[in-house]
């Protein structure tokens, strides 16, 4: 199963590319074959129709991921209850034929209690995108940031957020498996 997750912050040290990160390990070892794109390490031009954007380097490898991939996570945090910029700019770039049919697991990092309303969002893009939501979503925030912050990232996940973590992959997981053999 390869699996692309898409980094949608553009923070150096943006706790949901930590989330990013971790969840990739997670369905890694669940025997996912995972490629993280970084929109902060790789960013792309800001999207235009007027544009061609053939030559852009770092466009050409999301393509050609998305292209591949037998399913998505994307991840972002959350700004004024919706997905941050660069993560809706990226999904600008992108068109149904990236989506169609793919299962979609999103995921959030919030400042506040938690991330719900930029989720919903993110939902409604992957419809119209024609993905395929997964069932659950994560949603970390407030003080359950603090296992995805920092250099000390991942030493001690709490309890409760790597069963939901786990939880959300597994359906996920399970998914892309059901609809690959379909």
């Amino acid at each position: 199963m390869k699996i692309v997750i898409i980094a949608g912050s553009n923070r150096k040290h943006a706790s949901s590319t930590k989330l990013s990160q971790y969840v990739g390990q997670v369905i890694g070892d669940k025997g996912g074959d995972v490629e993280l794109f970084d929109l902060y390490a790789t960013p792309i031009p800001m999207y235009s129709p007027d544009e061609s954007y053939e030559d852009h380097e770092a466009l050409k490898k999301l393509k050609s991921l998305m292209l591949k991939c037998d399913g998505v996570v994307l991840a972002t945090p959350e700004y004024h209850s919706s997905i941050s910029g660069v993560l809706k700019n990226a999904l600008d770039h992108l068109h149904k034929d990236y989506f169609s049919g793919k299962p979609v697991l999103v995921m959030s990092s919030s400042g506040g209690a938690v991330g719900v309303s930029c989720l919903q969002h993110l939902q409604g893009i992957v419809r119209n995108l024609h993905g395929i939501n997964s069932p659950e979503w994560i949603s970390i925030g407030g003080s359950q940031r603090q296992s995805f912050e920092g250099e000390e990232a991942w030493l001690d996940v709490a309890e409760d957020v790597n069963l939901r973590i786990h939880r959300a992959s597994d359906l996920f997981l399970s998914l892309v498996q059901r609809l690959r053999k379909a």
